[in-house]
């Protein structure tokens, strides 16, 4: 008869081979997952998920899909946005007491629109350790392809679900210059890009990404006006992924331009009237307009 204390196997499957995973220190564990593909999964992720005492899913039918394929066989328990809360300080007292605990999200990396950030701060706030494993994410894979900017970007995730506080949220980034990436649900990806066209302009590059790593990828670029009357009553399946082009950079103003306007404005103006009118005018720091005022006044 089997001892019924033994330890639980932890191991793997990779195309019908077998894997031992390493022991895990304690800790816990935040594991990117595919996002559609489950080859996109790293060695070190199954290794991790296979070696943790347990694994933290959004949804554990979700994620059974992706730890059967590989059989992994650790204990899973659900962590969602209605519950993390509560669990957070009964996970960091399993950890504290020396368990590795794994986190997933149904897809991608955790905690990026997806559960987990309450649980990774409890953590920290009880100084335990929290690692990270890193992998997929829909977020990076989406604007590598969109052809937009990369050098500076925001990440805002998911809009207001309601018109006027998703048309005020919008309003709010018109004239941020880095691009913007936003997830959305397929059920308001086309009132989103309708949106979108009304409060950032119509003519605004951008990018729509749907079914990212899975058979029927597709991507769909240009103006947001065009993407707007593209999708506009279609339905599509999966969260899509909107990379959206920054505002363009105001233009600066020649300096002779302003300095000319502040020196007319001068002759009929009090000092600090002038300096108002021309900074407004021309978009610059009111002490820049300050100074240069206080030159052309020493000058005379």
């Amino acid at each position: 008869m089997p001892d019924a204390k033994a330890p639980r196997t932890t191991g793997y499957f990779i195309g019908g081979a077998s894997f031992a995973a390493p022991p895990l220190a304690p800790g816990l564990y935040v594991v990117s997952t595919p996002i559609g593909n489950l080859r996109d999964i790293t060695i070190r992720a199954l290794e991790t998920l296979a070696a943790a005492d347990q694994v933290l899913c959004e949804d554990t039918r979700m994620s059974a899909r992706l730890l059967d394929h590989y059989g992994i066989r650790t204990p899973r328990k659900a962590l969602h946005e209605h519950n993390e809360r509560a669990r957070a300080e009964g996970i960091a007292a399993e950890v504290a007491a020396g368990k590795a605990i794994a986190l997933i999200s149904d897809a991608g990396t955790p905690l990026l629109s997806d559960p987990g950030f309450p649980l990774v701060r409890a953590l920290r706030e009880a100084d335990l350790p929290v690692f990270a494993i890193p992998g997929p994410s829909a977020l990076l894979s989406a604007l590598a392809v969109a052809g937009l900017p990369t050098d500076a970007f925001s990440f805002i995730g998911f809009l207001p679900t309601k018109a006027g506080a998703r048309g005020k949220a919008l309003a709010a980034l018109a004239g941020r210059t880095e691009t913007l990436v936003f997830y959305e649900s397929p059920r308001r990806l086309d009132d989103a890009l309708a949106a979108m066209a009304e409060h950032l302009g119509a003519d605004r590059q951008a990018a729509v990404a749907l079914e990212l790593t899975k058979r029927f990828e597709r991507v769909n670029r240009g103006a947001l006006g065009e993407l707007a009357a593209h999708f506009a009553g279609e339905e599509t399946k999966g969260e899509a992924v909107i990379v959206v082009a920054g505002a363009e950079e105001p233009a600066t103003p020649a300096e002779a331009d302003w300095l000319a306007a502040l020196e007319t404005a001068l002759a009929d103006q009090p000092l600090r009237g002038a300096v108002d009118e021309v900074a407004a005018r021309f978009g610059l720091k009111r002490k820049e307009v300050y100074d240069a005022a206080l030159a052309l006044k020493a000058a005379r």
